[in-house]
């Protein structure tokens, strides 16, 4: 089956197989401690030059090896004296510097990396590039033959989800509305034999899904309910849902300017379920996979919805409007009403829902919300150990009364500013009664600035450590 990508997604040679015939140079990851000893085992003029400039093994600092020819004979990374601890970056995430500071070729690894998987994801993450709308081609990246303990299926699985998601938060909102983002489902379901239907603009109501279609309908991109199925029938229900917001102008509750300029990701809980869907289709963990994506711009026109609206959930119940900016958690309380129905075993959400989550955990963590322990302590251990970082938030809690209304079942936000990120984690909560575990991660969306695992922009957070929870419950090793 043909693979389908928007364009800017990373040379998918980035990383080569084991058994790739190309000739490859060595590349050494090492310690200050382990320095000496290797200098020992490089031929005389090369252990002499690495003394010459002054390599010292420290963390992220990388030289080149010349050969006797002039040419390039390989290289090496500094991987510092610090032990790897949780929620610091991890040694083997180091190799994501490098394919944008060595030169072109291919490179293996000449020396034992302590997370070999993650160093190989790392490269694939840390040459990303997205070039849709840049003039002319761009320069060739080195390539990493993979190390023969890894399991390439899924190095590939999630450097292609992550890419996949990064391209659709970075494209444009001009050329990534509702209507496209449904054409990426479709294309990721075309190319995994999966399923999509849609219920789109005025047909929501028809199909009792208010609270969306009030969102969408000021915009004159139709919203839509998106809907992607795939899997046994009688596998475990994995439901992953995702905030589509194409554009967020606040609503009548209009955002400033500054407030707008990264709006183009608040649809980064969908492109990070599409990644998530990626990898688990791509190295096929036998789950019942249902991917929701509840896709809209909020827009304003005379009749977009108000401040002060009363409006009646899939669910059944009444939201009054307190703030046309706080739309996200209105599109996902239907989106989850309807996951719901269906009882699945697991139930996650991602959401660049609040500004409150940066301000309690900046943009590194993403915190998340779980109604059960184990699900939580299984989340928060997996992405420690792909540097993929999450911390758990509460969600019992004594804030319940906070979304209280006198006119509503309830209301949409809080009237004081106290606990955002937790507010609207226990809005989403009430539409979800039925499923047998439920997660909530409130997601930036987005990388403040260049990392070893990938550069400034479009970022799926928390997809790598969800994926990597799933693969230990019902993958393989």
């Amino acid at each position: 089956m043909t693979e389908t990508a928007l364009p800017g997604t990373a040379p998918r040679d980035l990383l080569l197989q084991a058994e790739s015939p190309i000739a490859t140079r060595p590349l050494w990851l090492v310690r200050p401690a382990a320095l000496d000893a290797l200098l020992a085992t490089l031929p005389p003029a090369q252990a002499a030059w690495l003394r010459l400039v002054g390599f010292k093994a420290a963390a992220r600092k990388h030289a080149l090896l010349p050969g006797p020819d002039g040419g390039l004979s390989g290289a090496l990374l500094g991987l510092g004296d610090g032990a790897d601890k949780p929620g610091s970056e991890p040694a083997s995430a180091l190799t994501g510097l490098l394919p944008l500071l060595l030169p072109p070729g291919a490179y293996h690894l000449a020396s034992t990396a302590a997370n070999p998987e993650l160093a190989a994801v790392a490269w694939g993450l840390g040459g990303y590039r997205f070039r849709r709308y840049k003039s002319g081609d761009a320069d060739p990246l080195p390539q990493l033959k993979l190390p023969v303990t890894v399991n390439a299926q899924r190095v590939r699985a999630i450097v292609d989800g992550v890419t996949l998601g990064r391209d659709l938060i970075n494209t444009p909102s001009n050329d990534m509305g509702p209507a496209e983002l449904e054409d990426a489902a479709r294309a990721l379901a075309q190319r995994h034999g999966a399923t999509v239907t849609s219920i789109v603009g005025d047909d929501l109501l028809k199909e009792n899904f208010p609270l969306l279609h009030a969102v969408g309908r000021a915009s004159p991109r139709a919203p839509r309910l998106i809907d992607l199925r795939a899997g046994r029938i009688d596998a475990p229900k994995i439901t992953l849902v995702g905030k589509g917001i194409c554009f967020d102008t606040g609503g009548l509750d209009i955002k400033p300017s500054s407030g707008m300029l990264l709006m183009k990701k608040d649809m980064g809980g969908a492109a990070t379920v599409l990644a998530i869907a990626h990898m688990i289709l791509a190295t096929k963990l036998d789950v019942r996979l249902r991917v929701i994506i509840p896709a809209a711009e909020n827009s304003i026109s005379g009749n977009a919805f108000r401040p002060g609206d009363v409006i009646r959930s899939r669910a059944g119940r009444t939201v009054e409007i307190g703030n046309t900016d706080a739309e996200g958690r209105l599109v996902l309380a239907d989106a989850l009403a309807l996951a719901d129905e269906e009882r699945p075993d697991q139930l996650l959400t991602f959401a660049t829902l609040t500004g409150a989550a940066r301000v309690a955990l900046g943009a590194d963590f993403v915190p998340f919300y779980a109604d059960d322990d184990d699900l939580a302590q299984a989340i928060a251990t997996a992405g420690n150990a792909v540097s993929d970082l999450v911390w758990r938030m509460p969600l019992a809690t004594p804030y319940e009364s906070a979304l209280d209304s006198a006119v509503a079942d309830m209301n949409n936000v809080s009237e004081g500013g106290f606990a955002g990120s937790i507010i609207g984690a226990i809005f989403l909560k009430r539409f979800v009664t039925k499923a047998r575990r439920f997660a909530h991660f409130d997601i930036y969306g987005w990388r403040q600035q260049a990392k070893p695992l990938g550069p400034k922009g479009g970022e799926t957070n928390a997809a790598r450590a969800v994926f990597e929870t799933l693969r230990r419950q019902y993958g393989i090793s």
